[in-house]
């Protein structure tokens, strides 16, 4: 094999899938609550996505932002009025929107700092890692970037007591993804929010995992009333297509000018022909209500047929990103679902991590109850023989 081994891989390999369904090299079929780790919102290969990109593709692939790019404005406004912001800039990642955001911020306020949280995740550069409030991101890799600071999350204490001038933003994610489904509160969320405005710093939002509808909000920041300075997003931004984007304010506008930061690939036509499609179909108050009555209705089903065995301890999360904490090692679920034909996926040692596409059907969900209930009682079962 010519690759690096950075992935623990599983031993599967997918050629097809429509919808939420795909299919393995030996024909098995699977339902998707994986969704290429919240990416795939609108299921796999969207008709109207995989027209609009097949249109382009049959017009022009990419000219570079040295030139105008019609349809990179377009969706660029779809984006930017969905996250009630002013401008956009295009990137490939959630990583590189991160990485624009600190840059901006250190820019714009002339300061350094920036306070982010324990068990975050915001992407693995090395500002993005220096974000990161995890050590197992971190081992292996020398001096971090100096002037990060990490806070307990949730603990709105601890934030009201921050007096620092050299504050540049706070950078939070509304439900940390990678560090277990864990949802933030409003008073905490807000809490931020004034402590920013106490300081002069910016608000950074991290919206990469919950934002394009994930939590029955264009933006999971929507659900607390805030009002961020920029927010960053990828994952589902295109359906699959890699893309980014960070989202600001306009008055960050003047720190941001021609030569101060840049992207070779960032919205390029097919890149922005994905995003638009994308955005036309999600960003629709029946489309948003439908996803939050699902991740209801979806929870509050696994709460009924799994809290009460013991190795479960709560299901949390909001919409259609959902966690199942456990008090057993939530991969050993992960490779019996996968057996059973339900593909899932860890968010952390003990937390099992549903991301169904946001075109979910009520049967799909059933059945993934289904399966999650039978591979606990069969847990349980072999540790009480064991």
């Amino acid at each position: 094999m010519s690759l690096f081994p950075t992935y623990n891989r599983f031993p599967l390999t997918i050629v097809s899938g429509e919808g939420t369904k795909v299919f393995d090299d030996q024909g098995k079929e699977y339902l998707d609550f994986v969704s290429g780790i919240a990416v795939c919102n609108l299921g796999h290969r969207p008709p109207r996505v995989q027209e609009a990109i097949q249109n382009q593709l049959d017009q022009v692939w990419h000219v570079s932002n040295l030139y105008q790019i019609p349809v990179q404005e377009q969706a660029a406004e779809k984006l930017s009025n969905a996250a009630e912001l002013d401008y956009v800039f295009f990137c490939n990642s959630g990583a590189e929107a991160n990485e624009a955001a600190i840059k901006l911020a250190r820019k714009h306020t002339g300061r350094d700092k920036i306070i982010s949280f324990k068990q975050s995740f915001h992407g693995r550069t090395f500002a993005t890692m220096s974000a990161t409030g995890q050590d197992k991101i971190h081992q292996g890799f020398g001096q971090l970037l100096p002037t990060f600071e990490y806070f307990p999350y949730n603990d709105v204490q601890a934030i009201e007591e921050v007096h620092d001038g050299h504050v540049a933003a706070i950078m939070v994610e509304v439900i940390q993804g990678e560090g277990g489904v864990v949802p933030g509160t409003t008073e905490f969320l807000q809490a931020v929010e004034e402590k920013c405005r106490e300081l002069g710093a910016l608000l950074i939002i991290d919206e990469v995992q919950t934002g394009i509808g994930r939590t029955g909000k264009a933006f999971a920041f929507q659900h607390h009333g805030l009002s961020p300075d920029i927010v960053t997003s990828a994952k589902g931004l295109g359906s699959g297509f890699p893309v980014g984007a960070m989202i600001g304010k306009a008055e960050l506008a003047e720190t941001f000018t021609a030569g101060s930061h840049g992207s070779t690939f960032g919205g390029n036509p097919l890149a922005s022909a994905a995003v638009k499609a994308t955005l036309e179909q999600i960003f629709t108050s029946d489309f948003l209500s439908r996803v939050d009555e699902k991740g209801t209705q979806f929870k509050e089903k696994l709460e009924e047929e799994l809290l009460d065995y013991s190795s479960v301890n709560e299901v949390r999360g909001k919409g259609l990103m959902i966690g199942i904490s456990l008090n057993t090692e939530a991969i050993q679920l992960v490779h019996s679902l996968r057996e059973q034909g339900l593909l899932a996926v860890v968010a952390g040692p003990h937390v099992l991590r549903l991301l169904p596409p946001l075109t979910v059907e009520e049967e799909e969900m059933s059945q993934a109850v289904r399966l999650i209930k039978q591979a606990i009682q069969q847990h349980e079962e072999s540790l009480q023989k064991a």
